[in-house]
């Protein structure tokens, strides 16, 4: 069997949060066909007592409690390869379709689910290559946070999707939305799909795609055209 294009390793104190998830579907098909190598560590292994305590209250007070350095120092010396360490973090830049795409260029990666009121700094300082969040709110901890960057991380490793191209038409696959789709029945409950998919008219059909794509993303993104226009703006200057 050949080697996996992609390895994952994923710390975390609740490894049930994470498996279930990572055993269906598209990523359970690209574990199966050795495209991604996917392995979970429990960090509560390498807890320093019997309790397996991996937390402990943070100095100078305050509420909650924070994730010590130690548990995931050791975990991480555990695993073989250095691999490219990411925490997920609040601090980091919020993740994207181009962060996926630049990850899915990696050998290695490897995850650390941070918990509580967070990890210690000392992990940040000294242990992780780079941090990302999942966006300008907090969730209970990092272990959901990295199943969406894995789920979208792993479309762009080859072989895993049965048409790549896809990857092109989906939303943000081009910076703008995805168009509208329908299928079967042509018309249900009075509402049609429109005559320019079903004319079979290959020009007309991208056409009427291209200018919904547009359309929709002028609507619910505008955002995204304003960053278009940015980066042609700068690639012109060049």
């Amino acid at each position: 069997m050949t080697s996996p294009l992609l390895r994952i390793d994923i710390l975390t104190l609740f490894p049930k949060l994470v498996e279930i998830p990572l055993g269906e579907s598209m990523v359970k098909q690209a574990r199966k066909r050795g495209r991604v190598n996917i392995q979970i560590h429990n960090l509560r292994d390498f807890a320093p007592d019997r309790h397996r305590t991996c937390d402990d209250k943070p100095f100078g007070g305050g509420a909650g409690m924070v994730l010590m350095a130690q548990p995931i120092y050791d975990c991480l010396h555990s695993i073989s390869g250095r691999g490219w360490r990411i925490l997920v973090s609040p601090r980091g830049k919020v993740f994207s379709n181009a962060t996926a795409k630049r990850l899915a260029r990696k050998k290695h990666l490897v995850f650390i689910c941070g918990h509580y009121e967070g990890v210690d700094e000392r992990v940040h300082q000294h242990l992780v290559d780079e941090e990302i969040s999942v966006g300008d709110f907090i969730v209970t901890g990092g272990e959901i946070p990295t199943l969406l960057f894995v789920d979208a991380i792993i479309r762009f490793v080859p072989g895993v999707l049965g048409n790549r191209k896809s990857l092109d038409s989906e939303s943000f696959g081009n910076g703008l939305l995805d168009f509208p789709q329908y299928t079967r029945p042509r018309a249900f409950r009075g509402w049609s799909v429109p005559e320019s998919l079903v004319s079979g008219d290959h020009k007309t059909i991208e056409m009427w795609r291209n200018a919904q794509r547009l359309m929709l993303t002028k609507k619910f993104r505008p955002d995204l055209l304003s960053s278009l226009k940015k980066a042609d703006s700068s690639w012109r200057k060049k």
